[in-house]
């Protein structure tokens, strides 16, 4: 069987490495790098993501995957400490102490927030598709839950629709974040980065005959006859990981669309931390930006010879005119970042960086099977109500196994 897959992000390589040997593989990805929003920068010494990424103790697959691939001693666990940036200071928010001294939140509050932090691995989300978060969040916990504590974190992640987004999609996000002991979140990462196993399923795939090629977009789909044809090559199948509307308009079937947010993600080595020791710092204040992650503090500083930070940015249709100037203009004011101080930036855009959870999604996520070819990725079944690293295998997996017992080997 010859099998083409389209992108090379976590969900395409995959199903690559589990169809390869068996049936032949070409798998196309436009861009020079693979990985998708898992691709790294490489400065010789170390790799870093352009994205920020770590993993999750439930991550069943993901962390399957890692064994089979001989990373999984490589799995590092460390815990990871929040904090939020507002009217022009930093608030730490990890510990119940640094929680009880939040001075935008009433005690009443912080009670009701502390209660819904525990509750939601249990909370049923069969009902919660239809219902937005402000409106669950405001009715179930009060209104100064939401305006002090979510508001600005569904600001930052999808600006002008923050109204529109589930509540389904606000439940799951806090409930694959409570594992934490008094200390902060416990969250995994590759001791070397991500890139380890980027680097590993390519390997698993060509070792396999498997043929991979980077920087060749995809430019037209077409059925011809029993077979597909793909940038003028047959093959018996096509897997797409590509977002539904893209592959609708390189000529794959048309179905419902699902809409999509892009990222706009700068990466930067400091000399020195800025952020008091805080991973994942909200900002509440308006700012280009919505989060700053520091790696370094998180993973050990001495592995990269620099403090790195993220400054994360969402946007709907289009990216910000001047938007990396203004992120690191608007952090060095901030922060009295002196420009001498950073070391080195990087700005990574992707206008496709994942669906937007809206009212009703589930019910517009896609079949795996579509007219014939198939389609997994960030819109599949697994990654809802969240996409990750965990359910971008899944996808690749469940796809792979459904092509295996429904395409005739040819």
């Amino acid at each position: 069987m010859k099998v083409c897959i389209i992108g090379g992000g976590l969900t395409g390589l995959t199903a690559a490495r589990n169809l390869a040997g068996e049936s032949k593989i070409d798998l196309y990805e436009k861009q020079s790098l693979l990985g998708g929003c898992l691709s790294s920068y490489s400065f010789g010494t170390f790799s870093i993501e352009r994205y920020y990424h770590h993993c999750f103790s439930n991550d069943t697959a993901f962390n399957s995957l890692l064994k089979e691939l001989g990373l999984i001693d490589r799995l590092e666990w460390h815990t990871a400490s929040t904090g939020s940036y507002a009217e022009g200071k930093i608030y730490p928010l990890t510990t119940p102490v640094q929680i009880l001294k939040y001075p935008f939140l009433s005690l009443a509050d912080k009670a009701r927030l502390a209660y819904l932090t525990l509750r939601a691995r249990s909370i049923s989300q069969d009902n919660l598709d239809n219902v937005t978060a402000e409106d669950y969040v405001r009715r179930k916990f009060g209104d100064g839950v939401y305006t002090s504590f979510f508001e600005p974190l569904l600001m930052a992640k999808f600006g002008a629709a923050k109204g529109e987004v589930s509540a389904a999609w606000l439940i799951s996000r806090i409930a694959i974040r409570s594992d934490r002991g008094a200390g902060g979140e416990r969250l995994g990462y590759l001791n070397g980065g991500f890139s380890l196993l980027i680097d590993a399923l390519t390997c698993s795939v060509t070792s396999k005959g498997g043929r991979i090629m980077r920087g060749t977009p995809v430019t037209s789909v077409r059925r011809a006859g029993n077979s597909w044809e793909v940038n003028g090559n047959l093959y018996d199948t096509v897997i797409s990981t590509i977002p539904p509307q893209e592959l609708g308009r390189i000529g794959g079937p048309a179905i419902s669309t699902i809409r999509y947010q892009g990222a706009a993600c700068m990466t930067m080595g400091l000399s020195r931390d800025v952020t008091g020791g805080i991973y994942w710092l909200n900002m509440k204040d308006p700012a280009p930006y919505g989060a700053i992650v520091t790696h370094t503090n998180f993973i050990p500083v001495d592995r990269y010879g620099c403090h790195i930070v993220y400054l994360a940015s969402y946007f709907g249709t289009a990216l910000p005119e001047n938007a990396d100037r203004r992120m690191i203009e608007d952090f060095c004011r901030r922060f009295a970042v002196r420009r001498d101080e950073v070391l080195w930036n990087r700005m990574a855009v992707d206008p496709f960086a994942g669906p937007v959870y809206t009212l009703g999604y589930r019910g517009k996520i896609p079949e795996y099977e579509q007219k014939g070819l198939f389609m997994a990725g960030m819109f599949s079944q697994p990654n809802y109500p969240e996409r990750s690293m965990e359910g971008a295998v899944r996808a690749g997996t469940d796809v792979a196994d459904l092509v295996r017992r429904t395409v005739p080997h040819g």
